[in-house]
């Protein structure tokens, strides 16, 4: 803790040892967090139920009536009781992710309750001398913002990696259960979205480790200055106490920018090529309806699972900065309760 470029010491994406420290704050509310994973089992069903109702809505209800082989008001008796069922999957599934939201922001906040406690009591229990090696801003910034860091993680990160991957495997199952011929044709711009993925995320976490690094030293720059200010005005260290904020507070900024920028291209370039597969999708299958292989409700029943396919990709790319983040203020925080106490 003493050395200032302890900021720059980032560690690992992801470290087994520090995740297992974590997890060991959560055991006492292992009640709710098992809770929270087991809604994950019905939350899935119901974000892949739509798109099924939709093909049942056109291949059995709607096409019939236009073809003459379903009578008028039997379609809209079939259509009435699938729109009922749409109703109450969304209605049921707002209420189910309602309460995981609501467990898991619980069990955060209780989570950095507890672990707040225990660095403010370290804190006090440590010697003088630790407090004169160690600027006090840095040491606000593991209370409050490498906290709130984990704080992330707990309340919406790890249910919300765990849902998405769920999601990710439940979709490429039910793509290739319906046509394997589409799902292939869905999933060929997998490759570049992964590639993307990849570029972006290295990117974005260089971004974010400058952002805590910066933010660290700019709470220790004003710490010190604020706290010492008759000694800056006794020596006449007030234009080179501005310059020397201002470069930290450029570098801030900078940093931001670089997050803003890398987010600002990665979320069009998924979109794009998530639209080019769905456009594979319809051209493709828009074909094979035309020779009467699929029908058209399974197209568009496709192509709904595509978009969703897609969707929890941009949302495990943002959850990973999250995990970074948390990585490395668990170390910097896990480092200060560490500090042997004589």
């Amino acid at each position: 803790m003493s050395d200032f470029r302890e900021e720059e010491k980032l560690g690992k994406a992801y470290d087994s040892h520090l995740a297992r420290r974590l997890m060991g704050y959560m055991k006492p509310y292992k009640a709710q967090v098992w809770l929270a994973l087991l809604l994950t089992l019905v939350v899935t069903p119901l974000a892949a139920l739509p798109p099924a109702l939709f093909w049942v809505a056109l291949d059995w209800y709607i096409v019939p009536v236009f073809k003459k082989t379903l009578a008028f008001a039997a379609g809209m008796r079939g259509l009435g009781w699938v729109t009922l069922i749409n109703l109450a999957a969304l209605l049921f599934g707002f209420a189910i992710q309602y309460l995981q939201v609501r467990v898991m922001q619980n069990v955060g906040q209780k989570t950095m309750y507890d672990m707040r406690k225990e660095i403010f009591a370290r804190l006090q229990a440590l010697p003088m001398s630790f407090y004169d090696k160690s600027p006090v801003g840095r040491l606000v910034t593991r209370v409050t913002s490498d906290v709130d860091a984990l704080n992330d993680l707990f309340a919406s990160g790890i249910v919300a990696m765990i849902n998405d991957a769920f999601l990710l495997v439940s979709f490429v199952g039910i793509l290739f259960y319906m046509n394997w011929r589409l799902a292939i044709a869905t999933l060929s711009v997998l490759p570049l979205i992964l590639l993307a993925t990849w570029m972006f995320r290295n990117k974005a976490r260089d971004a974010n480790r400058r952002i805590r690094t910066s933010l660290a030293r700019i709470n220790a720059f004003l710490n010190e200055n604020i706290g010492g200010m008759a000694v800056v005005q006794l020596f006449g260290r007030e234009k080179k106490a501005k310059s020397e904020f201002s470069n930290l507070n450029r570098n801030y900024m900078e940093a931001y920018k670089d997050v803003i920028f890398a987010y600002a291209l990665f979320f069009p370039v998924v979109a794009f090529l998530s639209t080019l597969a769905i456009a594979f999708v319809f051209w493709f299958g828009g074909s094979q309806a035309l020779l009467g292989a699929v029908q058209i409700g399974m197209i568009v029943a496709f192509m709904q699972y595509a978009q969703q396919f897609f969707r929890p990709i941009q949302d495990l790319s943002d959850k990973f900065n999250i995990l970074q983040s948390a990585m490395a203020a668990s170390e910097r925080i896990f480092k200060l309760l560490d500090e042997p106490i004589p």
